[in-house]
């Protein structure tokens, strides 16, 4: 395992990370808890060092209060088990009902943080991001001021943000506290890399590459007769009925994402798989601190950890995908996310 800095934290990361969405259960089909927790294990067996992961992680609907922290509280339960340094990264804010940017206050925010704490087993949260919150919380500044003051109290180490237009990245990292950002960045969204890339990088924030796998389209896994549960959002939000479509197969149209991954699998190296081309083209670029790939078997984090071990990609390979991307994807999604 590779290891890249994350911002100005200090914090040495692995480059493969885990993304912690799918353990929790829910938009994802069922869980179990005992094969989360072996996948959670054979990660950090394989050098994982940094798990990221959200308070409603767990839950489909509101009222789901069962669900609610399931995913935070398996990782609170690994680090219990272990005892490597593995860096936690949480969110907050999408507990909102309704999800407004009124919401985003000092009161509302240290009440999420008490639960997360809770949940990890911690007493102070090693990073703390706003979980996709309107557009107009990047224009209130007193929203990262309170989270200024969370890290004096010492309820939070660091902080950052998780977004979903460039033009957001953009105006969180103009907030100094701002440590991360993540978004989705992946072989059908590369906008991120023309702009905000190099900007990041000159503040040194560090970028954590979400959605890495285009919710599995990428795995080259998937055909036209592929089905999901009704509890996948895969199967419901593919036209954003319950969140911003851009989440579900990063916003590409299902038979458009499987046709541009028939061109790509011809990169594929011997020996390799779809997946580890997609996660090591992520890795191609230096401003990205760590793909956050999730992983529901332990089968499944030891093809992701692998990617890392790819050769670099050739010019050739690289200039593929950018045509790929060009002539099937740009003009559905560059302009909107």
């Amino acid at each position: 395992m590779n290891y890249r800095e994350l911002g100005r934290t200090g914090w040495k990361v692995s480059e493969i990370s885990f993304g912690a969405w799918a353990i929790g259960g829910a938009m994802w089909g069922k869980g179990d808890d005992t094969e989360s927790i072996a996948t959670l294990h054979r990660a950090i067996d394989l050098g994982v060092n940094f798990i990221d992961t959200a308070d409603v992680y767990g839950f489909v609907h509101t009222a789901d209060v069962h669900g609610m922290g399931r995913s935070e509280r398996l990782i609170g339960r690994l680090r219990k088990e272990r005892r490597e340094t593995i860096y936690v990264a949480t969110k907050a804010g999408r507990r909102l009902s309704p999800h407004t940017a009124d919401g985003y206050n000092q009161r509302n925010l240290a009440g999420f943080i008490e639960d997360s704490l809770k949940n990890l087993s911690t007493d102070c949260l090693d990073l703390l991001q706003l979980h996709c919150p309107p557009t107009a919380v990047y224009y209130r500044p007193e929203v990262f001021g309170a989270l200024d003051d969370l890290v004096k109290a010492g309820k939070i180490r660091y902080y950052g943000i998780s977004v979903e237009t460039v033009e957001e990245a953009l105006k969180a990292i103009e907030y100094p506290g701002v440590q991360s950002v993540q978004i989705i960045f992946n072989m059908f969204r590369h906008r991120p890399a023309e702009l905000f890339f190099r900007e990041a990088k000159r503040r040194r924030v560090g970028i954590l590459a979400r959605v890495p796998l285009a919710s599995g389209l990428l795995t080259g896994r998937m055909s036209r007769e592929t089905t999901f549960s009704k509890d996948d959002h895969r199967c419901f939000n593919r036209h954003g009925e319950m969140f911003d479509v851009g989440e579900t197969f990063s916003g590409v149209d299902f038979e458009r994402g499987l046709q541009a991954v028939d061109e790509l699998r011809t990169l594929v190296p011997p020996g390799a798989t779809m997946s580890q081309l997609a996660l090591r083209w992520i890795l191609m670029f230096d401003a990205v601190t760590c793909a956050i790939p999730g992983a529901k078997r332990p089968e499944q984090v030891e093809e992701n950890c692998r990617a890392g071990e790819l050769a670099a990609l050739t010019d050739v390979q690289m200039t593929k995908v950018g045509e790929v991307y060009d002539h099937l994807i740009w003009p559905h999604v560059h302009q909107r996310w």
